[in-house]
């Protein structure tokens, strides 16, 4: 081959790449019309036993109000943003405007719903975007719920009101590197100092935590070695929060690697009531309820989607929802929605009585959580090549799960807690008794 004509090739190459390279981007459901993407959400068909007559008309309002925003302002672009694995600002302030950021907390601006509500609300977040609800479970049911619980009325007064409108932002700092269900033995310290407290340490997997104006951080006071609370501002010296990257999942969760070099934190800013890592069980017992309601959203979410898909795409001349093999899938996911739902339901119920126990939501947030896996794994099934693209949710949500499935306590340690309740016995062995009653 001459030099010439290589040169030619060259040229003739570098021109096509150009123009491949130039064309317009064409939008999934006009380049292969078989079906419609999630950016346009199906209807509800998965709530085949009408959970709406267990609740009150002001549940039922609020669980529309959350559906109708995430449907029109979240479906169009929540593939984009997951696959950049970017947080959408943008729609913050739409989220602020349900008004339900600070769930069941009364007063300071927060909205004071039942604990229901609250459920739901995360459900119907969860059934368009997981991301999102977690960015809302984060910062209400673990940053606001908090300091609701363990804060002074002076702190109440002034950070509730900015962060139940979403103005400012809350994270959640208890995991570390080393301590994830070992949770109870942090080693992150806080040392008492003239006016205030010098906190050193490390966190992980610190959702909200690149860009929260308020981070509520756990450490151990040196001095009693017990775990107290601290609210730390973005701003403060020594603190830096990194975001962790290459996540297969809530990609559009802007989780963070924080470092705490000598913070200072002044003494109005350490929560009053946070003395003992039996207050912060307060705090993860509301919210490990809230996030058993998050895999019920999600398969809902993939239920309706396959629904819709099936009676769209057609094979050997019917719709795949024709097929007996389809049907099957789908009613078995149908039927384990509906066990999910009632689980959660009864939840709430025996939380709103003073009967929610670490075993009974352990145990519910485990069986959910399974269940929810095994509903979007036949979802997948059922989507077959489309199941693997994130236009057609079920991918997304497949992946979404995998950190729920993880985090407010794993599969295995959700079950023994239930387990230690319903035997009696302890099956931390590897942790020091007095440690294994904190879990």
């Amino acid at each position: 081959m001459t030099v010439g004509s290589s040169d030619n090739q060259d040229e003739h190459y570098k021109d096509a790449k150009s123009s491949y390279f130039n064309l317009p981007a064409l939008d999934v459901s006009e380049a292969f019309p078989q079906a419609t993407p999630a950016s346009v959400f199906p209807p509800c068909t998965s709530d085949y036993y009408q959970l709406d007559d267990l609740l009150t008309p002001e549940e039922q309002g609020l669980r529309m109000k959350v559906r109708e925003c995430m449907e029109k302002e979240i479906a169009p672009i929540m593939a984009k943003y997951w696959e950049k694995a970017e947080f959408p600002f943008h729609v913050v302030p739409k989220l602020g405007a349900l008004g339900i950021a600070g769930g069941t907390i009364k007063g300071y601006g927060c909205p004071g719903v039942s604990i229901t509500a609250n459920a739901i609300c995360a459900a119907e977040i969860a059934r368009v975007d997981a991301s999102c609800s977690t960015f809302i479970l984060v910062h209400s049911s673990l940053g606001m719920l908090t300091i609701s619980i363990g804060g002074s009325e002076a702190q109440k007064q002034k950070y509730l009101p900015s962060l139940a409108q979403l103005k400012t932002i809350a994270c959640w700092g208890l995991t570390e590197p080393d301590y994830g269900s070992d949770a109870s033995s942090l080693k992150t310290i806080a040392t008492k100092v003239d006016g205030g407290w010098i906190l050193e340490g490390q966190k992980r997997w610190i959702g909200n935590s690149t860009f929260a104006d308020v981070l509520v951080i756990f450490a151990r006071n040196t001095t009693t070695n017990q775990i107290n609370a601290f609210l730390v501002m973005k701003d403060a010296p020594g603190l830096q929060a990194t975001k962790i990257e290459n996540k297969i999942g809530l990609r559009m969760v802007q989780n963070g690697d924080i470092v705490l070099k000598r913070v200072f934190v002044p003494d109005e800013d350490r929560l009053p009531g946070i003395n003992s890592f039996q207050d912060t069980n307060k705090v993860l017992a509301a919210s490990r309820l809230m996030v058993a309601w998050q895999p019920i959203g999600i398969s809902m979410g993939v239920y309706d989607m396959c629904h819709r898909y099936l009676k769209e795409r057609k094979q050997f001349g019917a719709p795949l929802a024709a097929f007996q093999l389809t049907q099957q899938k789908l009613v078995c996911m149908l039927g384990n929605i509906q066990a999910m739902i009632l689980v959660g339901w009864r939840l709430c119920k025996l939380y709103d009585s003073g009967k929610m126990t670490p075993g009974r939501v352990s145990l519910g947030k485990a069986w959910i959580t399974s269940k929810a896996r095994e509903t979007t794994s036949l979802g997948r099934e059922l989507l077959g090549g489309n199941g693997i693209l994130a236009d057609f949710l079920v991918a997304k949500a497949f992946c979404d799960l995998e950190p729920i499935y993880t985090y407010e306590g794993t599969y295995d340690i959700n079950t023994l807690i239930a387990g230690r309740e319903v035997t009696g016995i302890a099956s931390f062995k590897s942790a020091p008794s007095a440690q294994r009653s904190r879990l």
